[in-house]
């Protein structure tokens, strides 16, 4: 029971900013998908296809023009703690699973915002790269990209753009 308390009190400062690093960590992480979760809604209309060679019905006026959407995200240490002793026994990196799937809507997210500011309404031929840039695999890029038209066969309306003053 002392080794336990002896090691308590010698490490305090350690244990206590490893949890203070996963709570902020957890909480910034929930912050961000349901961020993503209300973009998403807003930017509905826009529909996103990654068929390559889809012809949709595009209006006389319109050409296509590619988009892009791109987001560096970087790993909480704690996440990255348990990453590496997950790692250490063979287990499924979990913890890379949300920091991947939050660069990739990001990405995305980011590119239909591109799209509906130069006034399309449809992606097609969606590609998403995804890359680590670091050496310990803390921080990922993720880049999304596609051809935007104005299709006559989406019949969602896109709301007003904003205007800039």
């Amino acid at each position: 029971m002392d080794a336990v308390l002896d090691f308590l009190v010698n490490n305090i400062v350690f244990i206590g900013l490893f949890f203070v690093g996963w709570v902020f960590g957890r909480l910034n992480e929930r912050d961000h998908i349901k961020r993503l979760g209300i973009a998403e809604k807003e930017l509905g209309h826009i529909v996103v296809s990654s068929e390559r060679f889809y012809q949709p019905k595009i209006a006389e006026d319109t050409q296509g023009v590619l988009v892009m959407g791109s987001v560096v995200i970087a790993q909480d240490y704690f996440k990255m703690i348990i990453a590496r002793l997950l790692h250490l026994f063979g287990k499924n990196l979990v913890t890379y699973e949300s920091l991947l799937e939050r660069a990739r809507r990001e990405a995305i997210l980011r590119m239909k915002l591109e799209a509906q500011f130069l006034g399309y309404n449809q992606v097609y031929g969606l590609r998403l790269e995804v890359t680590s840039i670091n050496i310990t695999g803390s921080m990922v890029e993720a880049i999304a990209y596609g051809t935007a038209v104005y299709t006559v066969d989406n019949p969602r309306i896109p709301p007003p753009l904003p205007t800039i003053e």
